[in-house]
Protein backbone atom coordinates (compact mmCIF):
# COMPACT_ATOMS: atom_id res chain seq x y z
CA UNK A 1 0.00 0.00 0.00
CA UNK A 2 1.09 3.73 -0.97
CA UNK A 3 1.13 6.39 1.17
CA UNK A 4 -2.21 7.45 -0.66
CA UNK A 5 -4.07 4.30 0.27
CA UNK A 6 -3.01 4.52 3.74
CA UNK A 7 -4.21 8.11 4.48
CA UNK A 8 -7.21 6.70 2.56
CA UNK A 9 -7.33 4.18 5.41
CA UNK A 10 -7.15 6.59 8.16
CA UNK A 11 -9.91 9.17 6.24
CA UNK A 12 -12.38 6.23 6.71
CA UNK A 13 -11.14 6.60 10.84
CA UNK A 14 -11.87 10.09 10.45
CA UNK A 15 -15.20 9.21 9.23
CA UNK A 16 -15.97 7.29 11.63
CA UNK A 17 -14.74 10.37 14.82
CA UNK A 18 -17.27 12.50 12.05
CA UNK A 19 -20.50 10.02 12.81
CA UNK A 20 -19.39 9.39 16.52
CA UNK A 21 -19.30 13.56 16.92
CA UNK A 22 -16.13 13.84 17.46
CA UNK A 23 -13.31 16.20 15.43
CA UNK A 24 -12.81 14.15 12.77
CA UNK A 25 -9.41 13.34 12.70
CA UNK A 26 -7.95 9.18 11.87
CA UNK A 27 -4.86 7.87 11.81
CA UNK A 28 -3.61 4.54 11.00
CA UNK A 29 0.28 2.46 11.47
CA UNK A 30 1.56 0.71 9.12
CA UNK A 31 4.83 -1.52 8.32
CA UNK A 32 5.66 -3.33 5.12
CA UNK A 33 2.11 -2.26 3.93
CA UNK A 34 0.23 -4.09 6.63
CA UNK A 35 -1.84 -1.93 9.15
CA UNK A 36 -0.80 -2.37 12.78
CA UNK A 37 -3.20 -0.23 14.37
CA UNK A 38 -6.26 2.76 13.40
CA UNK A 39 -7.84 5.00 15.51
CA UNK A 40 -9.62 8.16 15.41
CA UNK A 41 -10.75 10.69 17.83
CA UNK A 42 -12.18 10.04 21.12
CA UNK A 43 -11.80 12.60 23.58
CA UNK A 44 -15.04 13.44 24.28
CA UNK A 45 -16.41 9.52 24.33
CA UNK A 46 -14.19 8.29 26.82
CA UNK A 47 -13.47 11.69 28.28
CA UNK A 48 -9.75 11.14 28.01
CA UNK A 49 -7.71 14.35 26.64
CA UNK A 50 -4.90 11.68 25.31
CA UNK A 51 -7.84 9.65 23.33
CA UNK A 52 -6.21 11.47 19.66
CA UNK A 53 -6.08 9.54 16.66
CA UNK A 54 -2.47 8.80 16.51
CA UNK A 55 -2.26 7.73 20.40
CA UNK A 56 -5.33 5.22 20.07
CA UNK A 57 -3.62 3.57 16.36
CA UNK A 58 -0.05 3.72 17.92
CA UNK A 59 -1.08 1.69 21.55
CA UNK A 60 -3.03 -0.70 18.72
CA UNK A 61 0.02 -1.36 17.35
CA UNK A 62 1.92 -1.86 20.14
CA UNK A 63 -1.07 -4.03 21.31
CA UNK A 64 -0.48 -5.73 18.35
CA UNK A 65 3.22 -6.30 17.75
CA UNK A 66 3.52 -7.27 21.33
CA UNK A 67 5.86 -4.48 21.63
CA UNK A 68 6.03 -0.62 22.04
CA UNK A 69 8.99 -0.39 19.63
CA UNK A 70 7.72 0.71 16.49
CA UNK A 71 10.69 0.79 14.27
CA UNK A 72 10.45 0.79 10.93
CA UNK A 73 6.52 1.51 11.18
CA UNK A 74 5.14 4.65 9.69
CA UNK A 75 2.37 6.71 11.43
CA UNK A 76 -0.26 8.05 8.77
CA UNK A 77 -2.88 10.84 9.68
CA UNK A 78 -5.46 12.80 7.92
CA UNK A 79 -4.05 16.66 10.17
CA UNK A 80 -0.92 17.42 11.41
CA UNK A 81 0.33 15.49 14.55
CA UNK A 82 0.40 17.64 18.01
CA UNK A 83 3.23 17.59 19.85
CA UNK A 84 1.55 15.09 22.41
CA UNK A 85 1.23 12.53 19.37
CA UNK A 86 4.68 13.93 17.59
CA UNK A 87 6.47 12.71 20.68
CA UNK A 88 4.54 9.26 21.23
CA UNK A 89 5.62 8.73 17.69
CA UNK A 90 9.10 9.30 18.71
CA UNK A 91 8.56 7.44 21.87
CA UNK A 92 7.25 4.37 19.80
CA UNK A 93 10.63 4.45 17.90
CA UNK A 94 8.24 5.16 14.79
CA UNK A 95 10.17 6.44 11.33
CA UNK A 96 8.26 8.41 9.39
CA UNK A 97 4.82 10.36 10.00
CA UNK A 98 2.63 11.19 6.77
CA UNK A 99 -0.34 13.34 7.06
CA UNK A 100 -2.81 14.77 5.25
CA UNK A 101 -3.48 18.68 5.84
CA UNK A 102 -1.59 20.86 7.89
CA UNK A 103 -2.81 22.10 11.49
CA UNK A 104 -2.49 25.56 12.24
CA UNK A 105 -3.45 25.54 15.59
CA UNK A 106 -2.07 22.77 17.25
CA UNK A 107 0.08 20.99 14.84
CA UNK A 108 3.85 20.90 15.78
CA UNK A 109 5.42 18.70 13.24
CA UNK A 110 6.34 21.63 10.45
CA UNK A 111 7.61 23.93 14.11
CA UNK A 112 10.00 21.22 14.96
CA UNK A 113 11.40 19.30 11.49
CA UNK A 114 14.51 20.36 10.13
CA UNK A 115 14.43 19.28 6.27
CA UNK A 116 11.83 16.85 7.17
CA UNK A 117 13.32 15.05 9.92
CA UNK A 118 12.63 15.56 13.70
CA UNK A 119 15.34 14.46 16.11
CA UNK A 120 14.97 13.67 19.43
CA UNK A 121 17.68 12.26 21.60
CA UNK A 122 19.32 9.58 19.25
CA UNK A 123 15.99 8.84 17.69
CA UNK A 124 15.12 11.16 14.09
CA UNK A 125 11.63 10.38 12.07
CA UNK A 126 10.82 11.29 8.79
CA UNK A 127 7.41 13.70 8.06
CA UNK A 128 5.65 14.26 4.86
CA UNK A 129 2.48 16.40 4.88
CA UNK A 130 0.19 16.91 2.13
CA UNK A 131 -0.89 13.81 1.20
CA UNK A 132 -4.20 14.42 0.03
CA UNK A 133 -4.31 17.51 1.84
CA UNK A 134 -7.57 18.67 0.17
CA UNK A 135 -10.04 15.62 1.11
CA UNK A 136 -8.91 15.36 5.19
CA UNK A 137 -8.93 19.33 5.00
CA UNK A 138 -12.70 19.20 3.72
CA UNK A 139 -14.29 16.51 6.27
CA UNK A 140 -12.84 18.90 9.30
CA UNK A 141 -14.37 21.91 7.05
CA UNK A 142 -17.01 20.11 6.91
CA UNK A 143 -17.03 18.79 10.58
CA UNK A 144 -17.05 22.32 11.79
CA UNK A 145 -19.50 24.12 9.92
CA UNK A 146 -21.87 21.62 11.10
CA UNK A 147 -21.02 22.65 14.84
CA UNK A 148 -20.79 26.85 14.24
CA UNK A 149 -23.95 27.76 12.27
Amino acid sequence: MDDESLIKEALHEARSAFAEGEVPIGAVVARDGQILGRGHNSKENLCDPTAHAEILALRQAAQFTGSWRLTGSTLYATAEPCLMCLGAALQARVGTIVFGCEEPKFGAVRLLARDSIVKAGNHALIVRGGVLAQECAEILRDFFETRRP
